[in-house]
């Protein structure tokens, strides 16, 4: 268990800064604050602009999409290190309670409530 805990620990911190860059542009992404709207009632921030297409480009505006550059590597490795420590999270809940009812309850509520979202407003 102190493996797993330790482990846990250096991969959150190693990547949390990466991750919380994704979740945050990620969200003013899916309301495309990033993009200025053509007749003008919107401009997006430059500063938006650019670390946007950082994330989805994995390099500064400027350079082609799609092409390769290291940052690239290193968001694979965070999105492996997400899973993994997200899996050693879910391990270390079930193996610290007594009671495995509430983490089961809350792993399936974390499936059915997107699945229902989905199948709703789908």
């Amino acid at each position: 268990m102190r493996l797993l805990r330790r482990l846990h620990l250096y991969l959150g911190c190693l990547f949390a800064p990466a991750l919380i860059f994704f979740a945050v542009t990620g969200a003013w992404q899916l309301f495309r604050m990033h993009e200025s709207n053509k007749d003008g009632s919107y401009n997006a921030p430059p500063p938006m602009k650019t670390l946007s297409a950082i994330h989805m480009n994995s390099h500064l505006p400027g350079k082609r999409a799609g092409e390769y550059s290291p940052l690239h590597t290193f968001s694979l490795l965070a999105a492996g290190g997400l899973v993994t420590t997200t899996l050693l999270g879910v391990v270390m809940a079930f193996r610290v309670t007594q009671k495995r009812l509430t983490p089961t309850l809350f792993l399936l509520a974390g499936i059915v409530i997107p699945a229902a979202i989905l199948y709703l407003y789908g």
